[in-house]
């Protein structure tokens, strides 16, 4: 048996807020609820701010934006009624690979081990109904009861949460609170080692070498699971050392820097350009890297590039054509690769290749008078972007719109990707933004000095999540909404159902929403129904430079919507009536 070195003890709870502190988490999100009080006493004594949502799905959804900026999020919410509302987030967030703690305060062991009949349980005796539903979302569990055992979990469990960049799963019954658990293991922080080298590592390499070097129409795909594969900046190093054509998917667009000349934006499969349809489908190799191939981001699966010209740098490991290299790890590799690769055997392109790409659009090509609509929209709201902007467009016709603007270097896109539960971008802007804001304070974004999260968000999943206006209010956080008013579902509509009422919704008065939820009486809100209206509401000053929340209203046509695969059946749809 290992033998303790050190008696310091500290309470339970004060080792896993450390520990959470350690791994950059500067603030807790959730709902306090009778058996995680005691656990909530401890927040803040241990220099973390407890944001307090409106609810646990809102909770779930604002702590898996936090994490997309910041690495890692945390959410703490009570057993049983609590832990199931957050559910719904906490497998977006599975799906899309955010790193989530998610904290349940369970009744005392006393209660559970005697079965008795309390509330907020099935009525049943059985203690581990909810434990067993969220353990088909997250990557582990732990539940800690036996102090002796306590700290090893904890750091075991964080490790999970890294290594697989998910959820995990951390019960906490109010006893154990404050029981002392042995410190010595704070005195390093939580960090992974990097396995043994496979032995399937080194043909890996020599088999993408092969490949590279052959290649006389090479490309490179980003897409969204490279941001939690760590392997931005060996992207980056690629991109620059073969100046090899680059594009992304939705999900991975804004990963890579816009502004370098052989970086050609989202594409977007059969509705490409016919320039970049015909470039791709003459490649002999694509280097891809993080794929997420759902319907919703390949375009509904056709950007999916052909298996036997492509490469792939995954969770499993390295693909190479139908040949998968297990357990190679994927930022390992990419480093290796970058080192041994010869500039003088691979294919270089000339500065003429002459492939589109996206473009921002002068307010002089959009007459002043004109309805806003969704052709033009996107690429004109490009213009109001800076660097370091966090930009989220809620699933629907924003989640499309989106991926048309190009984007200045260091902004963080959210978009739609595969879990797509309409609601998510507000509260997730809530917490990308505290992520920010907290970077930004640490001189640790981008050497930024200010940034703005800008949401844009339809009337329909606006309602589903609204009150979380009130905590973005109250943390005083800098956001700028947009909120498209179409009168209802229109992505529904484009779906099935054009003329359909179930795809209607109540009209609100939606500028209003902020007072309402507690705004100072000048925080600026205006109205868009003209690209007059909406060049100078994007230069004023106020609304540009302003703090705290800022509202647009942005009227649209209810049936207009961007290009794209399920859009087009909207146009369909239209012309046969």
């Amino acid at each position: 048996m290992e033998s303790q070195t050190s008696s310091e003890t500290v309470k339970l709870a004060e080792y896993l807020f450390t520990r959470l502190k350690q791994l950059g988490v500067e603030a807790i999100h959730g709902v306090p609820g009778d058996y995680n009080l005691h656990l909530l006493d401890f927040v803040e004594p241990a220099g973390l701010l407890w944001v307090g949502n409106a609810n646990e799905l809102n909770a779930g959804y604002a702590a898996d934006g936090y994490a997309r900026i910041k690495g890692v999020g945390a959410l703490i919410t009570t057993y049983g009624v609590g832990e199931l509302s957050a559910v719904n987030s906490i497998a977006c967030a599975y799906t899309e690979r955010a790193a989530l703690v998610h904290i349940v305060g369970t009744p005392p062991r006393a209660s559970q081990e005697s079965r008795l009949n309390i509330h907020h349980t099935l009525g049943d005796g059985d203690y581990r109904h909810f434990a067993q539903m969220s353990s088909h979302v997250v990557a582990a569990q732990t539940n800690l009861v036996d102090p002796v055992t306590c700290a090893e979990q904890i750091d075991a469990i964080l490790k999970q949460c890294i290594v697989h960049s998910r959820p995990v799963y951390i019960e906490v019954p109010m006893d154990m609170v404050a029981v002392p658990v042995l410190a010595d293991r704070l005195r390093s922080e939580v960090s992974v080692i990097e396995p043994p080298r496979s032995p399937n590592h080194d043909a890996a390499l020599t088999k993408v070498l092969e490949r590279i070097y052959a290649a006389k129409q090479p490309l490179i795909l980003v897409d969204g699971e490279a941001r939690a594969l760590g392997l931005i900046d060996g992207i980056h190093q690629l991109i620059n050392s073969t100046k090899w054509p680059t594009f992304t998917t939705g999900f991975g667009k804004s990963l890579v820097d816009e502004s370098l000349p052989n970086v050609h934006g989202v594409y977007n499969g059969g509705y490409a350009d016919p320039a970049i349809k015909t470039f791709m489908d003459g490649a002999d190799l694509i280097v891809c890297f993080g794929p997420h191939f759902s319907s919703t981001n390949s375009y509904q699966w056709s950007a999916i590039p052909k298996t036997d010209i492509t490469i792939c740098f995954t969770w499993s490991g390295i693909k190479v054509g139908n040949e998968t290299f297990r357990d190679v790890l994927a930022k390992s590799a990419l480093s290796q690769l970058l080192q041994q690769l010869d500039s003088s055997k691979f294919k270089t392109y000339s500065t003429d290749l002459s492939l589109p790409r996206s473009q921002i659009l002068p307010f002089k090509d959009a007459p002043s008078g004109s309805k806003v609509a969704q052709a033009k929209f996107w690429r004109l709201l490009a213009n109001f972007l800076r660097p370091g902007d966090v930009v989220l467009g809620e699933t629907g016709t924003a989640a499309y719109g989106v991926r048309e603007m190009l984007l200045p270097k260091h902004t963080h896109l959210f978009t739609s990707v595969t879990w797509l539960s309409i609601g998510y971008m507000l509260p997730a802007a809530q917490g990308a933004a505290l992520a920010q804001r907290q970077l930004v304070a640490s001189s640790q974004y981008h050497s930024l000095s200010s940034a703005r999260t800008i949401l844009v968000i339809g009337d329909g999943s606006f309602q589903m999540t609204v009150q979380e206006l009130a905590t973005i209010i109250r943390h005083k956080l800098d956001v700028v909404v947009f909120l498209i008013n179409n009168d209802g579902y229109t992505i529904e509509r484009c779906i099935h159902g054009l003329n359909q009422g179930y795809n209607d919704i109540s009209r609100w008065k939606y500028l209003q929403a902020p007072s309402f939820f507690g705004a100072p009486k000048d925080a600026y809100t205006a109205e868009v129904r003209t690209y007059g209206d909406l060049e100078q509401v994007l230069g004023d000053k106020a609304m540009a430079d302003g703090k705290g929340l800022r509202m647009v209203e942005v009227f649209m046509d209810r049936n207009d919507a961007p290009a794209g695969p399920l859009f087009d059946m909207i146009r369909k749809q239209e012309s046969l009536q």
